[in-house]
């Protein structure tokens, strides 16, 4: 078991079970113990610590939650470097599946701290997703009764469509066995081994995020931004269409990030991310 010494702690490493760490932050105030949780899953070619995700942090804490955020094991980051993508080996690895035991990994670790129930209410946790993160806190709302909320934070609404069946591209990866991805900011070649695509046909029906959408029986909150041209609105507009006890809210002029970036030298939050973040804190509260 793992102690917090201060209701701050950065870099907490905990073992998921796929042979790679996992680094978490906890952020929260003694003020206002017993706190609501929410556990942030970064997304595609992310990482807990990018941009904007540590002011947000304080600004969940400072509302009253513990507020608790993680890379993905396989994510490209290692424990001395949490940062970008020392490991691509380990990126290329990745796969839904292991995003998913790592969240459940994390949930579990919560939960069983006998630090973090001191202060943190484990019986009222709410996952936020970002992006692919948004897929996979979907995925796992479905299926985990420890789940209370969940909000997708310009989430994507289809595992599948991401692989592009059929195509030239779709060939010779198979052909192959790898693919590589260029990082627009970093100029890496970031690999993805087909692996990634087997599992996804193992794993189809637990990776239907429509599927997933139309059985949830919680609160469901999808905020996306009017210019996000990573992820389309159409999305968006259709996890609200599956989701049953879903409320969409569109934020005016925010991207897919919401007007933030890499790094962020700002202290304060962007307008359209303040904005999101205070339609989540109004959600889970009310």
């Amino acid at each position: 078991m793992i102690l917090l010494k201060k209701k701050f702690e950065k870099n907490i490493i905990i073992q998921g079970i796929h042979d790679k760490p996992i680094l978490i932050d906890v952020r929260c105030k003694e003020k206002h113990a017993p706190s609501p949780i929410i556990i942030f899953c970064h997304g595609y070619k992310g990482f807990k610590d990018w941009g904007a995700w540590n002011i947000m942090a304080d600004e969940f804490a400072d509302a009253g939650f513990c507020f608790v955020k993680f890379n993905f094991s396989h994510n490209g980051g290692t424990i001395e470097q949490p940062i970008d993508f020392p490991d691509l080996e380990a990126f290329g690895k990745n796969n839904y599946s292991k995003e998913l035991d790592d969240l459940d990994a994390v949930i579990k670790w919560m939960c069983e701290n006998y630090e973090i129930n001191k202060f943190a209410d484990t019986n009222n946790i709410s996952l936020l997703g970002h992006s692919r993160g948004g897929g996979i806190v979907t995925t796992k709302s479905e299926e985990d009764s420890r789940i209370k909320n969940i909000i997708s934070l310009a989430g994507i609404s289809s595992f599948k469509k991401r692989f592009h069946e059929g195509t030239k591209e779709f060939a010779s990866w198979e052909k192959t066995g790898v693919k590589y991805v260029e990082n627009s900011r970093t100029k890496q070649q970031m690999p993805h081994y087909f692996q990634f695509y087997k599992d996804f046909t193992k794993n189809i029906k637990r990776l239907n995020i429509k599927r997933a959408a139309e059985n949830l029986r919680i609160p469901h909150l999808i905020i996306h931004g009017n210019q996000d041209t990573s992820i389309f609105i159409s999305e968006a507009k259709a996890l609200h269409q599956w989701s049953l006890n879903s409320k969409l809210e569109i934020i005016e002029d925010a991207n897919h990030v919401f007007q933030t970036c890499h790094p962020w030298e700002k202290n304060t939050l962007s307008k359209e991310l303040q904005q999101a973040v205070n339609i989540i804190i109004r959600f889970i509260k009310t």
